[in-house]
């Protein structure tokens, strides 16, 4: 059945004492895109072929057993002009009904919080008023704006910044470390998930993986950069849908340390 397939993975209690859990998600077509470039929109986008309400179940289900959300400033900018894939689950919709029973049920609070990754901390206000229902912290390098900076503490965010130029994957996990989140799902784009993957700080990895070949020459996969040395991968698991709509595997991956 397809309905809690990992929502009993209980991600949320996986950690050690003083640890947290970080894992990521992402649906691809066969041919490894997980995005296209959209020439109306201007923006790369996941593909309309591919999206679909199963996966998307999936995906609520992970997030629904998540302290904490990693996501970018690119997002917020995408939900600030109407162009975000959705605002952050955990859904309210009727059909996720049971994940808010589940969280509470678990001891999670309604929403997960949220921490955006930023080196720019180009971040629209506005747009960070839509999620008032769950605490929003903010991690940038030393070089930021100074006047972003300003304006985000002026609004009553949390902002951290590291005495490096850029956010590290290591400087992520100390941070949620330090704020006693014990599993954190990472929701952003290729960018994001190298960083955590080259300080080799992100542990699982879901990707669904739908029956359909795509094309295209402008196109995001699961990683963007170049990482110092390859990374394995150890499958956990891995499930086919038969679903006459969409096709798909959901697979689970460990990453190896060494």
């Amino acid at each position: 059945m397809l309905k809690k397939l990992y929502l009993s993975l209980n991600l949320h209690r996986q950690a050690a004492e003083g640890d947290v859990q970080i894992y990521a998600n992402y649906i691809a077509s066969v041919d490894g895109r997980i995005s296209l470039f959209n020439e109306h929109s201007d923006e790369f986008e996941v593909p309309l072929a591919i999206a679909n309400k199963r996966d998307w179940r999936l995906y609520q289900e992970l997030a629904a057993q998540a302290d904490v959300m990693i996501t970018s400033a690119r997002y917020f900018r995408q939900l600030d002009v109407g162009k975000a894939q959705d605002l952050l689950p955990v859904g309210q919709e009727p059909e996720y009904v049971d994940l808010a029973i589940w969280r509470k049920e678990h001891g999670l609070k309604a929403q997960p919080d949220v921490v955006i990754i930023s080196n720019s901390l180009d971040i629209p206000l506005s747009a960070l008023d839509k999620l008032q229902d769950r605490r929003i912290s903010i991690l940038s390098g030393c070089n930021a704006e100074p006047n972003n900076v300003k304006k985000l503490r002026q609004a009553g965010f949390s902002v951290t910044l590291f005495a490096s130029d850029k956010v590290s994957g290591k400087l992520v996990k100390q941070w949620l470390v330090e704020s006693a989140y014990r599993s954190a799902y990472m929701i952003a784009g290729p960018e994001v998930h190298q960083t955590l993957i080259a300080d080799r700080v992100l542990d699982r990895l879901f990707l669904t993986t739908h029956l359909t070949l795509l094309g295209e020459n402008s196109f995001h996969t699961v990683l963007s950069g170049s990482l110092n040395a390859p990374v394995k991968l150890r499958l956990e698991s891995m499930y086919l849908d038969q679903s006459v709509e969409d096709g798909q595997i959901f697979t689970q991956y460990a990453l190896q340390r060494a």
